[in-house]
């Protein structure tokens, strides 16, 4: 199974990983290293510091419990545009 891998820790120490393809759920571990497991949500209201690295249309998803942010998969197709039928 592939992995989230860790790509940046911001100055307030947010995690920041890049998503496996398909993820969904959060796979960040505690002390105790009990996954989280917590829903990946599309977040639009990030802060200067995430604007300055990723950009201020940047695809971020948060999650919803330890709040740690995750880019998108390279591999997949961004999914910010609109759809079309």
């Amino acid at each position: 199974m592939p992995v989230a891998e860790l790509v940046d820790t911001l100055s307030d120490g947010t995690k920041v990983k890049r998503r496996a393809p398909r993820m969904r759920a959060c796979s960040e571990k505690d002390a105790k290293g009990k996954l989280c497991a917590g829903h990946l949500k599309r977040w639009y209201f990030f802060g200067d510091e995430v604007k300055l690295k990723y950009g201020k249309d940047a695809e971020i998803y948060r999650c919803e419990h330890c709040k740690t942010l995750y880019l998108p998969n390279s591999e997949e197709a961004p999914r910010t545009g609109t759809l079309s039928y």
